[in-house]
């Protein structure tokens, strides 16, 4: 084997975008690969859990983690990779922060279970069946992880040493935290958020910004917004104001608006609340001035209902890692 130092990448409860994002550094890979000795990556190499398990303890230099935490399995390789490598990086808004899977919070595995397996129009499943942990079978014994009633984020089942944000991180960002390591000069405090900014996407998007007033919400399908103007301004919720920039906001410049991959902005504790307290600030409500608090609450409840999924609008990224975790039943 050689001995470079050794690169690894795991998934966990994710999509295989963040692989993807991986190798859309195109020719920089060659550099990477002159680096380090690229050896673990199961959505693009065949290493074995074996070998990794033969390794010594903190023998991977560096491993990029993708995906949340949403069976045993997941679990069981975030604290073998843990152990086995000196950096562990969370790498993409799944690792970091739950993200989609993570809004699965909001159900109980039952729920799950019963959408997919009984309630699906294109399933037929007469006899009620359910994938069970362990199932007898000619050959021997079968076994799946156990699936867990909530998904978290890697950091809340092992120590973390960097974050890389996004859905997936942008390859720019991905080079830059790569060119930082390759150098060999001092990192970061163990903790910081690499390959981002530290205020919001509003500051990095070009859109003209003039005064917010909010008399409705709309849904993207719903305008076709002014290509120059503030998308949050024109009724789109956008979360560029309660997301950390770094991306280069390349949803506003696409003409859609930001979903928040990166997370909260510096010194955020829940992007989320962080959303909903500027939606506040920003509804037009000087027509309803010397009406009756019933009718301003009515007025207000009516903005807010234009918008159809609180929990996947504002938590969509980060619901694991926020204050409010999900409705967890098992």
């Amino acid at each position: 084997m050689s001995d470079k130092p050794k690169l690894a990448m795991f998934w966990g409860a994710s999509c295989g975008g963040c692989e993807i994002a991986l190798v859309n550094l195109h020719e920089r890979l060659l550099d990477i690969d002159e680096a380090f000795d690229f050896m673990f990556c199961p959505c693009l190499m065949d290493t074995k859990r074996r070998d990794i398990d033969a390794l010594p303890d903190r023998g991977i230099a560096l491993t990029l983690f993708n995906g949340a935490i949403r069976t045993a399995e997941n679990e069981e390789m975030a604290h073998l990779m843990r152990r086995k490598s000196q950096f562990l990086i969370a790498f993409g808004a799944c690792a970091k922060g739950g993200a989609i899977p993570a809004l699965s919070n909001l159900h109980a595995p039952v729920d799950h279970f019963a959408s997919i397996y009984l309630d699906n129009p294109t399933v037929e499943n007469h006899g009620l069946i359910f994938p069970q942990t362990e199932t007898s079978v000619p050959e021997g014994e079968l076994h799946l992880p156990a699936f867990y009633g909530t998904v978290k984020s890697l950091s809340q089942v092992v120590d973390v040493d960097y974050v890389i944000p996004g859905c997936p991180p942008e390859p720019h960002q991905i080079w830059n935290v790569m060119e930082l390591v390759l150098q060999g000069g001092p990192l970061p405090p163990r903790g910081s958020v690499l390959g981002a900014g530290q205020t919001t996407v509003c500051e990095e998007c070009g859109r003209r910004k003039e005064d917010k007033k909010i008399t409705r919400f709309y849904r993207t399908w719903e305008i076709i917004p002014d290509t120059e103007r503030c998308l949050l301004e024109q009724g789109l919720v956008c979360m560029g104001i309660a997301t950390r920039d770094g991306c280069g906001a390349p949803c506003p410049q696409a003409n859609m608006p930001c979903s928040g991959c990166y997370g909260a902005p510096e010194g955020v504790l829940d992007q989320g609340a962080k959303m909903v307290a500027a939606l506040g600030s920003i509804i037009d409500i000087d027509a309803l001035k010397g009406l009756p608090e019933s009718e301003i609450t009515a007025h207000i409840d009516k903005v807010l209902g234009s918008i159809p999924d609180y929990a996947g609008t504002f938590y969509k990224f980060t619901l694991a890692e926020s204050l409010l975790k999900g409705t967890v039943r098992r």
